[in-house]
């Protein structure tokens, strides 16, 4: 994974933590124990603080920037989906943030609220625990239920299954398939480790 200091600050992962060769840290970012960071995602701690609690979850292509002295903060077991950009907030924990979502300067997620797919959460809005919010500009839609809540001790566990997977499961293949004149893959398909 590329790590890049920003005047002598260098950014600190966990041991536990899984981040993706691909994805991108810069300056002042802490990445916390049984995080998983995903491909493509640029986590740039230049202007401020980027911390990513324990065992929350920052998934592919996702950008988190800060904005100047304030922190960028995703709370323990935090899900931060595909595509999402914070930028100076603090998502609270159990909280979730869909795909391609927007967070903006000292914006509030509270705990175990949702924030929609596509939603934008503009500067300064604080999203009460426990609601889900959509639109752009994002609007409270309803308060959730235990069981729908990102914190319900039964739902499950992406932050886990997505870190395990790729710490276990995951090796870099020296070569994809080959196809068959058909356009199909072989039958063996397996890495060309």
């Amino acid at each position: 994974m590329p790590c890049y200091a920003i005047d002598g600050v260098l950014p600190v992962v966990d041991p536990s933590a899984y981040v993706h060769p691909t994805a991108v840290l810069i300056g002042d970012v802490i990445v916390g124990a049984h995080c998983y960071v995903g491909p493509c995602a640029c986590l740039r701690g230049d202007f401020g603080r980027i911390v990513i609690g324990p065992g929350a979850n920052v998934q592919d292509n996702c950008v988190l920037h800060g904005f100047p002295d304030q922190a960028t903060v995703v709370e323990e077991n935090g899900h931060i989906g595909h595509g999402a950009v914070l930028h100076g907030c603090v998502v609270r924990r159990d909280a979730l943030v869909g795909m391609n979502a927007v967070v903006m300067d000292e914006a509030e997620v509270g705990a175990q609220a949702i924030v929609a797919a596509c939603a934008f959460v503009p500067a300064g809005m604080q999203v009460p625990p426990r609601t889900l919010v959509a639109g752009t500009p994002a609007r409270p839609k309803r308060l959730l239920s235990d069981a729908r809540s990102p914190g319900n001790s039964k739902a499950p566990r992406p932050t886990r299954t997505s870190r395990g997977a790729a710490a276990t499961r995951c090796a870099r293949c020296s070569r994809s398939p080959r196809l068959t004149p058909t356009g199909r893959a072989c039958r063996d398909r397996r890495c060309g480790r």
